[in-house]
């Protein structure tokens, strides 16, 4: 079995990093954006979602939730946080890519139809892709 590539996500300046402004960034209100509401959104209701209660959700109050002031979370400021605009000297290794990534890594595995749907989505969005 080989070793799972990880993503060094705080230092990537591109769309789903942290510094970015554009799709996928913390301030954007497009999908995969906080203020989106659709999946992946900040006011989605499902996994991943902020007003989703579980991991990952904006009001779950553990590690990558929306109100967790911890690293990984939406209202933190230093690194991994939502706000955060700087480098991270102790970078958070996501288990996927950005998304604009993540979709070229799923058309290598052969599963077309999601990476489709990631892509039409950032297409909506306004990201060149």
């Amino acid at each position: 079995m080989s070793e799972a590539k990880l993503w060094v996500r705080n230092m990537y300046t591109g769309p789903g990093g942290g510094a970015y402004t554009g799709p996928g960034g913390g301030m954007y209100t497009g999908p995969g954006g906080g203020a989106y509401t659709g999946p992946g959104g900040g006011l989605y209701t499902g996994p991943g979602g902020g007003a989703y209660t579980g991991p990952g959700g904006g009001l779950y109050t553990g590690p990558g939730g929306g109100l967790y002031t911890g690293p990984g979370g939406g209202l933190y400021t230093g690194p991994g946080g939502g706000m955060y605009t700087g480098p991270d000297s102790n970078p958070y290794m996501g288990i996927h890519p950005p998304w604009p990534l993540f979709a070229i890594e799923l058309r290598k595995m052969r599963m077309v139809k999601q990476a489709e749907i990631i892509e039409k989505a950032l297409r909506n969005s306004g990201c060149n892709i």
